[in-house]
């Protein structure tokens, strides 16, 4: 079990913390004097008391809904984006002839591509689905590769040496080094899926946070409206810290954390 202490925590967050509490004091302080219109930036209080009243409708459809989004694209991202980077990390063809493509698929801007995949799926789950998954699924491809493609020539001719084959090594040698590298790539890719959920939703459905932040934008109801973004927020930040979790837990494991 990973204890953290309270002196530790303080170290390590803060300053973060601090700073926070400043930014709000100041932005409180700037929206109650009216020196910035209520609908541009309405208060921390503002928002608070949006989030209480609207926490039915927030809580009880629009979170599930971005969340069932974000966390099967998440699930198919790890799953295809593992998968194939192992692939091109033992076909180095394969590597080469995808590498550059996976790349120039990140120059694509995903607003553009939306409307594809509404027009493919409709406005179903699997059109909000399908911009997390482009999204989510590069970090997942590069961390694997890269975590994979370390060297490791020290322990693979040692493992030789006993007469390990290719996917002993894989398994005792790759796999073990690039859990890091490869947990790197989880925690972009979670935060990714909470920005492709909102994107997918901005454009086309009747459910989730990035939908809800739409229309709320489109009435000038500034409030509600960040009410939706920092639930957005908080989603990203608990996924994040999710991920950063199992980490800790898995590589303290293997004696690889302290």
């Amino acid at each position: 079990m990973i204890t953290v202490s309270p002196r530790r925590l303080m170290q390590d967050y803060g300053p973060s913390a601090l700073l926070a509490v400043l930014t709000l004091a100041v932005w409180e302080t700037v929206a109650r004097l009216g020196l910035i219109p209520p609908f541009i930036l309405p208060a921390p209080s503002a928002v608070w008391m949006a989030l209480i009243e609207e926490r039915s409708l927030l809580f009880g459809v629009h979170l599930p809904a971005t969340l069932l989004e974000v966390l099967t694209g998440f699930a198919l991202s790890v799953g295809c984006g593992s998968l194939l980077g192992t692939g091109m990390h033992l076909f180095r063809p394969l590597a080469k002839a995808l590498y550059p493509l996976l790349v120039i698929s990140q120059t694509i801007p995903l607003i553009a591509l939306s409307p594809l995949f509404i027009m493919w799926f409709g406005y179903t789950l699997w059109s909000k689905v399908a911009v997390v998954f482009l999204t989510a699924f590069f970090p997942v491809v590069i961390g694997t590769y890269d975590g994979l493609s370390k060297n490791t020539d020290g322990y693979r001719e040692l493992l030789l040496t006993f007469g390990a084959n290719r996917w002993q090594i894989l398994r005792k040698v790759g796999v073990p080094l690039a859990l890091p590298s490869f947990f790197s790539g989880l925690k972009l890719s979670v935060v990714y899926c909470v920005i492709g959920a909102t994107i997918g939703e901005w454009l086309g459905g009747s459910q989730g946070l990035g939908y809800f932040s739409r229309r709320m934008a489109g009435n000038l109801q500034s409030a509600k409206m960040f009410a939706a973004v920092v639930l957005l927020s908080a989603l990203g930040i608990l996924l994040f810290l999710s991920v950063a979790g199992l980490e800790k837990i898995i590589l303290k494991k293997r004696g690889r954390y302290s």
